[in-house]
């Protein structure tokens, strides 16, 4: 008769921790190897603005470069609306593996945390930033029959009856918060007229409908030239690489006037630190590209320079700077 020993709950124990422990190695060595391989499929990025726009532009020039670097292609997917909060609420609910990422703007990440009440999304607690694409200043243009030619003569009009009109593509656009500062530097009322769509109040400035409307270049440097527009201030403390023949209201107005709209990168964050690697070197190394420079330079985008090196820091100084000029305008959507 053959004996088997009984098995108690103590040995029973025993041998489940040393099973456990003789996994643990295999079970590690599986992470790094997981990690090697992202990305395994193509990756999202999603654009919180519809096709054609400014942020749309960028982010395929980006998109491109970066699909190079990292051997797998980069799908973009427009969810505009509401001031771009619900492709960036939905990035922020995504699953936090590196395949869903959002090209944010100042909007997004800035204005909006003072602005809408109702996000879906923190843009500091709920995103990891993973490059800072550039930034851009917006150009205070008039019509190009406009019988004004700078940012004195636009005050002197302003301050005498009927006064004069600005134009933006919404409240609490960064176009209608340049105007809200443009008053205050001046120290005179200007109403503020805005519009559904940016290429709507351009069109209106165009035609001589609103005086003025600060815009971006990519937008307004095409009409510029063609002698529809004319540009008479720009709204960064420098002058704009774009356009360096137009005086910045900075030094028109001797004032602090300094505004600029930015691109950043972000991933949902509690992204693994190893996927988290691999966005950051590919759009490190996709931003070094001197042709994708050219071409963002050709949309008015220039690199941060030294203030972005810590973008955590950058973003809330942007955040506590636009929330002054939310509050300040009266804006707010609910």
């Amino acid at each position: 008769m053959s004996y088997q020993k009984k098995q108690t709950p103590r040995s029973l124990a025993w041998q489940r921790l040393a099973a456990a422990l003789m996994a643990a190695p295999l079970f590690g060595l599986a992470l790094p190897a997981q990690a090697q391989d992202f990305p395994a499929k193509a990756v999202r990025m999603v654009v919180p603005f519809g096709p054609g726009t400014t942020t749309d532009t960028i982010s395929r020039l980006v998109a491109d470069k970066m699909a190079h670097e990292l051997g797998q292609s980069i799908i973009i997917d427009n969810k505009a609306g509401a001031g771009g909060t619900i492709g960036t609420a939905q990035v922020a609910r995504s699953e936090p593996d590196g395949y869903t990422i959002v090209m944010g703007t100042v909007g997004t990440h800035a204005i909006n945390k003072e602005l809408y009440s109702k996000r879906g999304y923190d843009p500091e607690a709920d995103f990891e930033p993973i490059a800072f694409i550039g930034q851009t200043p917006t150009f205070l243009v008039v019509g190009g029959n406009s019988p004004y030619h700078t940012v004195k003569e636009l005050g002197e009009a302003a301050a005498k009856p009927p006064g004069i009109t600005f134009s933006s593509a919404g409240s609490g656009t960064s176009g209608h918060l340049a105007g809200e500062l443009l008053k205050d530097r001046l120290g005179v009322d200007m109403l503020h007229v805005p519009y559904k769509e940016g290429s709507m109040a351009l069109q209106d400035v165009m035609s001589g409908e609103v005086q003025f409307m600060f815009y971006h270049p990519a937008a307004v440097l095409p009409h510029v030239k063609a002698g529809k527009l004319r540009a008479i201030g720009v709204s960064s403390k420098e002058r704009s690489i774009a356009a360096p023949d137009v005086p910045s209201i900075a030094e028109q107005t001797n004032s602090e006037f300094d505004l600029v709209a930015w691109f950043m990168l972000y991933a949902p964050a509690g992204t693994p630190e190893p996927a988290m690697a691999t966005l950051k070197k590919a759009a490190a190394i996709a931003l070094a590209d001197p042709e994708l420079s050219a071409k963002l330079k050709a949309q008015g985008v220039e690199p941060g320079g030294e203030s972005t090196k810590d973008l955590a820091r950058f973003e809330k100084i942007e955040i506590a700077k636009w929330a002054d000029l939310v509050r300040k305008s009266g804006a707010k959507v609910n």
